[in-house]
């Protein structure tokens, strides 16, 4: 028998899959209770793989830094509606609208990250509550250039956009020139269990290309000393590796790929709500990656797509499955948000506890062969 199988511990195995299992449970459950056709629900995880996977994908490198879970990444989410809010004023439509929404909200995601990550070198070891109460800090600004400066400082002439002072961005902006265009560039179609099934190819396609970015990266110097980081701030500094330069870095691109992601996300939906499309961006992807069997030290590709699967599947079912139960939709609803917060809250009770156990284990291993050797 193997090493590994030898040490296989099936109590160890559910901790450390507690929440995917809880999840695939909850997930049988309520499938046959939505009463869903399966080519309805095929359809439904594509078009959230190709919405939300973007997003999720961007919390990875932080983490891979040693830094955790990114709350931090609405502060590129609001840099991506700043520029979808400048296009459309604009009136650049399609293709070329996405990117340019996606240039212009580049360099504010970069300060952002730089500002953000910082910070983060100030609060080492409480980068995640440090990062939650900073996106208060920034949504606050935002609001504040968003609501006062824009149609002031900031030119805005679309009155469609404008509040009726003619200053300030109206709660939600029609994003119709661009609403889908990314899912619909390369329509795919075909017949799937009695319905048809629209792939979003080249959504899929750029965030293939993301994932292959993801594992390049890894190999690269500067992913190396990431992940270095990420296993001992203290070592990594010693082998001379600038440990806080570094994690900004990790910082700035998380921000920066955010920002692309809630582009991506919003052409999907067709419509920014200007003053809370942001707000539940990290608490949902950090939710969906929890729920995909990744930590808050140690996640991968798989748990990204397992996450949104899982997490994606349940906001589907549950509001009809809560219906079908207990003649209330709404019952869905407040079950799928109460989820969302909890399982985060759950995650990083499991993280103490595995840290506390992994401590334990180690000092044990330690005074192993010192007890062997006085015993002989």
């Amino acid at each position: 028998m193997s090493k590994a199988g030898k040490n296989w511990n099936p109590l160890t195995f559910l901790a450390d899959n507690a929440v995917p299992i809880v999840f695939i449970a909850i997930s049988a459950v309520a499938i046959p209770l939505s009463g869903f056709s399966f080519s309805h629900l095929v359809q439904e995880l594509l078009i959230r793989i190709g919405r939300n996977s973007f997003l999720i994908l961007s919390l990875l490198i932080p983490i891979m830094a040693g830094m955790g879970l990114n709350f931090g990444m609405v502060l590129g989410a609001m840099a991506g509606q700043i520029g979808l809010i400048l296009i459309s004023d604009w009136a650049i439509v399609g293709i070329p609208g996405i990117v340019l929404a996606m240039l212009v909200g580049t360099p504010i995601a970069i300060l952002l990250g730089i500002l953000c990550g910082n910070v983060l070198n100030r609060a080492k070891g409480q980068e995640m509550v440090t990062s939650y109460i900073l996106g208060f800090f920034i949504n606050g600004l935002y609001q504040l250039v968003v609501l006062y400066f824009m149609g002031w400082i900031i030119p805005i002439t679309n009155p469609v956009i404008l509040l009726s002072r003619r200053y300030g961005v109206r709660n939600t902006v029609n994003l119709q020139g661009i609403r889908g265009v990314l899912d619909n560039l390369l329509p795919v179609s075909f017949p799937f269990f009695g319905g048809t099934v629209r792939v979003p190819l080249a959504t899929l396609l750029v965030i293939a290309a993301f994932c292959l970015f993801i594992v390049w990266f890894r190999r690269t110097k500067l992913g190396q000393d990431m992940r270095a980081i990420g296993q001992s701030q203290s070592v990594a500094d010693s082998a001379g590796i600038a440990v806080n330069r570094t994690r900004i870095i990790a910082i700035v691109i998380s921000t920066v790929l955010a920002c692309y992601g809630q582009v991506i996300y919003l052409q999907n939906m067709g419509t920014l709500n200007t003053y809370n499309s942001h707000e539940q961006v990290g608490m949902f992807s950090i939710a969906a990656l929890l729920i995909g069997g990744a930590s808050v030290s140690r996640a991968s590709i798989a748990n990204v797509f397992a996450g949104v699967v899982l997490f994606h599947l349940m906001f589907i079912v549950a509001p009809m499955a809560g219906k079908n139960l207990m003649g209330q939709a709404q019952i869905g609803e407040y079950f799928r948000v109460f989820v969302s917060y909890g399982i985060i809250a759950i995650a990083l009770v499991l993280h103490a506890w595995k840290r506390n156990r992994d401590r334990e284990a180690s000092r044990r291993s330690l005074r192993g062969p010192a007890e062997g050797g006085e015993e002989a």
